[in-house]
């Protein structure tokens, strides 16, 4: 028979202003500022301030935050908050996290390109953003626009959209021909004769390089586009059409018994060809780069390094006192949407600056554990786990974790991301420990001062950090020498 029976049981959850309070800490810092952005454009209960009246109406936001407290005793909260008793966000404290009912006027900083404004002025129309935004034009997109000003019959037409079709996004054709021929759809009309006509013309619609079916034929196709007296072109043509490999692995000696030139002349060709681009069709469609906003800037100061936060990204947003005046006075419920929006305003204020509160701290940590590092740079990095600062600040391991995801860096040695300052820790014969960031930078230094024409092999590498009490693996040699970027020992010698 069916039955009704009433359980009780346990369950952890986060608050929907908890929720909100991870979901801001572990944003980027852009991120964080499109998010402020959208809130000023959505809720009308927020007010972006710029930064040139902050000294002019500091009295006038303390003013307002008597006001504000009015409406809080207004809008009670509504239901009733379980917090994680886990920890796992240790920043967000109780006493952090409750809503009180104090009145609160926190500024949020958003830069001038993204000021927003709670109305829409008159000619604003009904123009959506998206269609202003300029948008890269492709590689296929550049050349059919091309292909239309062609002088071209239909058919070689349709054979020449075959080939810009199957190019693929580095400009090379890695079809045969053939094969593009046989394509379904196509019919007897478009044979192979005619596609590789289509090539030709495919190759001299834009870049030079383009339609290429090889490194070498891309390389020859620009060294066939520059003028011709170009110093050293031939020789170079030569180069890229019959010693390709020769040229890579560095085989000087060689390359001048077969081509029957001196070393300086061979010098000037080889340079001509490192000049020329491998892959001519990443130039189409090339997003714009990402900007990196650093969250603190360290200087230093009568010898002491001191951590800010960033004045780009601080919070400058306040709640709109004439807004939230007008809703104390009026008859609306604690559940209307009105009253919801008010709420989210204050709680995006305390997480935003919660979230720059935790930031801050993270990085006067950090700091604080490496501090040798901006004294002498990244041979100096101590190994250090997100444990350890967590441990030092209170917090739960997966809060610094957040604190530290694309979060950066400002220092007089350069910008760094947070994660840089945490390499994991490796062994010395001794018995202590060392930094894999300090053992690439003992790499680094050693190739940098290396004989040119006889460079240091991993094996040799090896040995020289053993000497120098460092225990690690060939292959763990070679695996840092590619994150550097370093070639291998017979790709830096020179002759």
């Amino acid at each position: 028979m069916p039955s009704i029976a009433l359980h009780a049981r346990q369950q952890i959850a986060l608050t929907p202003r908890l929720q909100q309070a991870v979901r801001l800490l572990q944003l980027s810092s852009l991120e964080f500022q499109q998010e402020l952005r959208e809130a000023l454009d959505t809720n009308p209960f927020l007010e972006y301030v710029p930064p040139a009246q902050e000294t002019g109406e500091a009295a006038e936001a303390a003013q307002g935050a008597a006001g504000i407290g009015t409406v809080e005793a207004a809008v009670p909260e509504a239901g009733v908050e379980i917090v994680a008793s886990d920890g796992m966000d240790g920043a967000m404290d109780d006493g952090a996290m409750s809503l009180e009912s104090s009145s609160y006027s926190g500024e949020m900083a958003v830069p001038g390109s993204l000021r927003a404004s709670n109305h829409r002025g008159p000619d604003d129309g009904d123009s959506e953003a998206s269609e202003w935004v300029r948008t890269p034009i492709s590689l296929r997109e550049q050349l059919h626009d091309a292909l239309r000003l062609a002088p071209l019959d239909d058919l070689d037409r349709a054979a020449a959209q075959l080939v810009i079709e199957a190019l693929d996004d580095d400009g090379y054709l890695r079809q045969d021909l053939a094969d593009i021929a046989h394509v379904d759809g196509v019919g007897d009309t478009l044979d192979e004769d005619r596609l590789r006509v289509a090539l030709r013309v495919v190759q001299t619609l834009d870049r030079p390089g383009i339609g290429a079916r090889s490194l070498s034929e891309c390389l020859a196709l620009q060294l066939d586009a520059m003028p011709g007296d170009t110093p050293q072109r031939d020789l170079a043509h030569r180069i890229v059409t019959e010693h390709l490999e020769r040229l890579a692995r560095r085989e000087n000696g060689e390359l001048q018994r077969q081509l029957g030139c001196d070393a300086h002349t061979l010098q000037s060709a080889c340079a001509l060809v490192r000049h020329l681009d491998p892959k001519p069709g990443e130039y189409y469609g090339r997003a714009d780069g990402g900007y990196v906003v650093p969250d603190v800037i360290v200087r230093q100061v009568r010898g002491r390094w001191v951590v800010s936060v960033n004045p780009a990204i601080e919070p400058r947003a306040r709640i709109h006192k004439l807004y939230a005046e007008m809703f104390a006075r009026s008859d609306q419920t604690s559940r209307s949407p009105l009253a919801q929006q008010l709420q989210e305003a204050r709680w995006l204020i305390r997480n935003a600056h919660k979230r720059c509160e935790t930031i801050l701290r993270v990085g006067e940590c950090i700091v604080a554990r490496q501090k040798a590092f901006f004294q002498y740079g990244e041979i100096a990095l101590r190994p250090m786990l997100l444990r350890d600062v967590a441990d030092e600040l209170g917090l739960h391991e997966s809060t610094v974790s957040r604190a530290t995801g694309n979060k950066y860096m400002a220092t007089p040695r350069g910008i760094f991301e947070f994660k840089r300052f945490f390499p994991r820790e490796l062994e010395t014969r001794t018995g202590g420990t060392c930094s894999a960031a300090a053992v690439r930078a003992l790499i680094k230094e050693m190739i940098d001062s290396e004989d040119p024409r006889d460079p240091l092999s991993d094996v040799v590498l090896t040995q020289e950090l053993d000497r120098q009490g460092v225990r690690v693996a060939r292959r763990t040699v070679t695996k840092y020498r590619q994150m550097m970027k370093l070639p291998a020992a017979e790709m830096r010698k020179q002759f």
